[in-house]
């Protein structure tokens, strides 16, 4: 049998019924920029997650640069960021005029290394920090990290493109955040028809810099107190978001039965297998399981290749070994160690509605690979 790695077609029963009647109804009066999709939207993340502000914009990389821009980040400061994280994270920084300096992982996580962010912090004193929160779980001690930023004058935003739907000490990831973002590409646990994202805060202030920084900064129709771009989301992704917000509890549910069951297999199988911290309840957005001899991730590799199983490694090059950041890169702090981490990450498929047999031809499929 052939087991994707990720598939995006397992909609509920009704959904593109539903869809294709919003569409049908969106076209024939012609809305197709802001409206009521784009207000419910936002409203329903924000009872959801448990934040006062949503600011919809055109994808996740576009909410990173905003949420960076409102925060007051400017040309030539200093941004900390993870050395393990998607290309996004970087550029966001590098478009904004800012410089990073790429923190070294935490491999029980995925995460920065704590003691090395905090090293840098005082050595850099840096205007912002950007935290990463991957693989369906968030970086460890969260809470302690905000506190040392708040306390050190540090900007702390929150990159959430892969954490939505994750709780943290049993409440919302988002909910404590100064700034976080998402992303809605349609890969993601809440993926849109196309590109979209959000940015999140309970500061007024930092609200509304964002909503105009995503609208041509505009003030007021002609007129511009800042200087913008134009991000914003479309009536007809909202809509689709709309829709799928209906069934976003089975699709998570859905998420974490499949990790549950991966968890309980690898804990017997000889390969290292990352799970969130205790703090966390993952939202099942991906396996990570870590094979550091080349040689056996290779076999297993080549074998669900034959087999007809997707497989993923998210991510497998470190942000400091990319060739494209070689001229702005302002330093990088650790030990080399996401380097080794990148290249020995492997991911199983996870998506929402997977059955059993699919899951079970993984789990026996990976056994006797390894065996």
């Amino acid at each position: 049998m052939k087991v994707p790695f990720i598939d995006i077609k397992r909609f509920e029963d009704g959904f593109l019924d539903e869809w294709y009647a919003k569409v049908s109804s969106l076209s024939s009066s012609a809305s197709f920029i802001g409206g009521n999709e784009v207000s419910q939207l936002e409203m329903s993340l924000c009872q959801f997650l448990d934040v006062e502000n949503t600011v919809t914009c055109s994808n996740g990389t576009d909410a990173l640069q905003i949420a960076l821009r409102a925060s007051g980040v400017e040309r030539e400061d200093l941004v900390l960021i993870p050395d393990v994280t998607f290309w996004a994270t970087f550029e966001a920084v590098i478009n904004v005029g800012a410089k990073p300096i790429c923190i070294d992982v935490d491999e029980s996580s995925g995460g920065v290394d704590e003691e090395v962010f905090y090293e840098a912090a005082k050595k850099f004193k840096p205007k912002a920090a950007i935290l990463a929160h991957l693989y369906g779980w968030g970086t460890p001690n969260l809470k302690k990290i905000r506190s040392f930023c708040e306390a050190e004058n540090i900007i702390l935003i929150e990159d959430g493109a892969q954490c939505f739907g994750v709780n943290y000490q049993n409440q919302a990831i988002y909910k404590d955040a100064l700034i976080s973002t998402t992303s809605f590409y349609p890969a993601k646990v809440l993926g849109a028809a196309g590109d979209g994202g959000a940015i999140f805060t309970n500061n007024e202030d930092l609200a509304d810099k964002a909503r105009k920084l995503s609208n041509h900064g505009r003030d007021e129709h002609y007129g511009h107190g800042y200087v913008g771009w134009n991000s914003r989301l479309d009536t007809l992704q909202a809509a689709f978001l709309n829709i799928s917000m209906k069934y976003i509890n089975n699709r998570i549910g859905s998420r974490r039965q499949t990790a549950n069951k991966y968890k309980k297999f690898l804990a017997n199988l000889n390969i290292q297998h990352i799970t969130p911290h205790p703090d966390f309840e993952e939202n099942g957005y991906a396996n990570l399981c870590i094979i550091k001899d080349e040689g056996t991730k290779s076999k297993i590799q080549v074998g669900f290749q034959d087999l007809g199983i997707g497989f993923g490694n998210i991510y497998p090059g470190a942000m400091s070994d990319q060739k494209g950041a070689k001229a702005d890169l302002a330093s990088y702090c650790g030990t080399g160690k996401s380097k080794i981490f990148c290249k020995s990450v492997f991911n199983l498929p996870l998506f929402p509605y997977m059955n059993d047999e699919e899951i079970n031809y993984i789990l026996r499929s990976l056994e006797g690979l390894i065996d």
